[in-house]
Formats: structure tokens, sequence, C-alpha cells
């Protein structure tokens, strides 16, 4: 990266911190908002809206409203329109939801966020293109429109004389330069901007932050899924908590994606003691070890864990500053994060609590913290937490990636020397 775009990115994320909800718990209400006559209105922009798809989750929250200590939060938003790009014969749920809701379809993006007028006439942009129809690259990455939405409504801000909140669900896109344009886009036209995983802000098991401003070594994240999909929600869960270490987010200075045994190889050399530690710790908080006969089959160790999971993926991350972070994915079916301190050699670990739905028996509850900060930054102007987080996440995808498909080399990340930090305040689900 540029120095100049460097020292841009920088200094516009110092100011992007100080535009930071307090908390879930502590901001006030709002309640009042969804039951008034001027609520703001959103534009909600989908790929597709299926059972269990992430614009069904996010739309039938926006709309209907969703559980909240211990209430029924009734929307504070009006979806002002919708825009759905995929109508799928058989699994389609859009257009019923647009006529359960009393919701209007809109055939563009442009006239989904003008209302048909020409002019920005929303208060808020959704955006939700994960899932669908879309090809693949030959590294096999989906390549989901989430970048070109995007810019389209930027192209509508820019005529419109005026910008206004914006969310992108899951990563920036597949392209690091695109995903550092986004950024730069919304610091030039000065819009509230943030994106990412539902994992940061879900509930977790202890209910635990990492002390902010803590000397930190090395984060740990063990989960499961697919790359280029599920690893997003994995750094996003480590980079959560490594952000409040001391001294912020430096950037990263290079990724190595392995997997298999080329990757239980490298973490069983002397000089990844601590790693071995942390994935044991992280791995004490799943709910869904293997088992045999009702239980483990022997101690949660490191031989035990390399012999159940010989099959697994892993991205060994160095970051500028030092600090490391190791993500794997292998055969579990939740998110586990430990990071130890370099002060007194402690572990933190926890859960970040993701029980998923069963095909159309149960609701995918995690979703309702980070619908909340959508409609608190709508109603506020204030983003949760700095869009570097996801910008940074995003570059640590693509890397491993491209990690993989170059045969488990390790890949220099010059261009993602990128700092920023957070404030003390936790914005995860509480209550």
């Amino acid at each position: 990266m540029h120095p100049d775009r460097r020292t841009f990115l920088t200094r516009l994320s110092a100011v992007g911190s100080s535009l930071v909800i307090p908390s879930l718990l502590t901001a006030q209400d709002n309640a009042s908002a969804g039951s008034g006559t001027t609520r703001k209105k959103i534009a909600f922009l989908g790929s597709v809206v299926r059972t269990h798809s992430h614009s069904q989750h996010f739309l039938d929250r926006l709309a209907l409203g969703y559980g909240w200590r211990g209430a029924w939060q009734e929307p504070r938003l009006e979806i002002a329109s919708v825009f759905i790009d995929q109508f799928p014969d058989q699994t389609d749920l859009a257009r019923q939801r647009v006529k359960k809701y009393g919701l209007k379809l809109y055939p563009g993006i442009e006239e989904a966020l003008t209302l048909g007028t020409g002019k920005l006439a929303v208060d808020g942009v959704v955006i939700i293109a994960e899932h669908g129809d879309y090809p693949s690259n030959k590294k096999g990455q989906k390549l989901y429109p989430r970048y070109e939405w995007f810019k389209k409504c930027v192209k509508v801000f820019e005529t419109s004389g005026r910008s206004v909140p914006v969310f992108n669900d899951k990563h920036l896109s597949t392209d690091w330069k695109e995903c550092v344009e986004m950024v730069e886009d919304s610091k030039r036209l000065n819009f509230p901007f943030f994106a990412g995983s539902s994992l940061p802000v879900t509930r977790r098991l202890p209910s635990l932050d990492m002390p902010h401003g803590v000397p930190l070594k090395e984060s740990v994240c063990v989960a499961y899924g697919g790359v280029d999909s599920y690893d997003i929600h994995a750094l996003e869960t480590a980079q959560c908590m490594s952000e409040r270490r001391k001294g912020g987010e430096a950037g990263i200075k290079s990724v190595h994606a392995l997997r298999n045994g080329k990757l239980w190889e490298a973490l069983s050399r002397p000089e990844r003691q601590d790693t071995r530690r942390l994935i044991r710790s992280a791995l004490t908080r799943s709910h869904n070890l293997p088992v045999e006969t009702g239980y483990y089959s022997g101690r949660i160790d490191f031989g035990w864990i390399r012999e159940k999971f010989a099959n697994a993926t892993g991205y060994l991350i160095e970051h500028l500053d030092g600090f490391r972070t190791t993500m794997l994915l292998v055969g579990i079916q939740d998110f586990n994060y430990a990071g130890l301190r370099a002060d007194n050699n402690e572990v933190v670990s926890t859960q970040m609590y993701l029980p998923m739905p069963t095909h159309g028996s149960s609701t995918a509850d995690f979703f309702h913290p980070l619908c909340r900060h959508i409609e608190d930054c709508v109603l506020t102007g204030k983003v949760p937490y700095p869009a570097e987080r996801t910008l940074l996440t995003s570059g640590m995808v693509i890397a491993g990636v491209n990690s993989l498909h170059r045969g488990g080399v390790k890949v220099e990340t010059p261009k993602m020397n990128i700092a920023y930090r957070v404030g003390k305040e936790s914005t995860y689900w509480r209550d």
C-alpha cells in the first residue's frame, strides 16, 4: 500500500473509532423509535431469500422484530424498499415475505435507494449479498456482488449530494483493492460503514471480553466450515478479541495456509508451544467434540486433537507487531476462542455461541444483536466497530485462499499494513 493511503486510512480510522456505539446493553433502548410514525427508512438489498439464507434472517428481523431483553422488540426502522437479485423456482421466499410484511420490491439498486425519485430517499442501506447462484473463480471463491452493489450505492450518494449509513454482510470482496476502495469511499463521503460476521456480537460462553489494553501474544480460533466461507467468521471471532490488545491492531505481515498433515507438522514445532496450548484451551470450550460411547476417547491434549482432527485447514497469521493469529477449521460445530496474555501468561478463552437452526424448526437468534447494531447505526449515525476490522479479516481470507491456491506457501501481505484501535466498550450480546 502506498504510504499516503496507509496514513489516510489510519488517520480516518481514529475518527471512525469516535463514532462507536458504547454497548448493546448500555445504549439507550430507543424502543419508542419502533412505534412512531417517523421511523427512519432503509433500503434492503438481498441476493436471495430462502429458508435460512442470510437475507431471510436479516429481512425477517428488520421487518417483524426479534426477542430482546426478555421482551419483543418491534422494528425500529421502516423497510422502505427491497431489491432481491434472484428468485429460485423451488425455494424462493422473497415474494412471500414482501407480501407478508407489506413491503415494496424495486427492480434495481438505484431505484431501491431513490424510491424511484432519482435522488437518495432512504436513511440507511443494508447489503446482504450472501447465498444464491453466483460464479466462482479459479481459486474457488464465490463471486458475490458485494463490491458492485456497494459502488452502485456510492454512485447514488454522489449524485444525490448526501450519504447514509451502510451495513455489508460478511467480507467486503474477494479482491483486496476493492476492499480498500470500499472503506476509502466511506471515509471520502463521510458515511458510517460497518461490515462482517455475527460471531463477534453474539452471546459468549462464558460471557467475557478481552480486557482492554492488555498485552497479548497470540489469539486462536478453532471453528469449522469451508474456505472463503466460514473462515471469515472464525477470523472475526479472533480479531474482535485481538484488536483490544495494548497498542491496538498494527496490520498483517503474512498469512500461511496449510492443510492436514502439513498443518499439524507446522503446529508441532517447538516455537508453536503457545499455539498448541491455546488450541487445547479453545477446544475445551466446545460442546461438539467427537466422542466414543458417550465420552471422549482420551484426554484433550495435542496428540488427541491431532488424531481426531487429522483433516483440517489452518491459517497461520503474523501481525506487524509480532502478534500471532492462528485459525483452525476442524470437524466441530462451534466457534471457540483462546488468547494468551503476555503480562501474566494467562489464557482468556470463550465460545462465541452460534446455535445453528435445524431446518424450519428453530431460529438463528445470533442474528438478533447484529440487526440491533444495524438499527442503532441508522438511528444514531455511529458504528459499533471500525470498518478496518472487516477490511483486515477480508484481507486475511484473500491471502489464505491465495496461499492454498499456491500450494500452501506463505503469502507476504505488505499492503495490509493498516492500523486501528477500538475503545474499551464491549459490543457483544450480554443480556
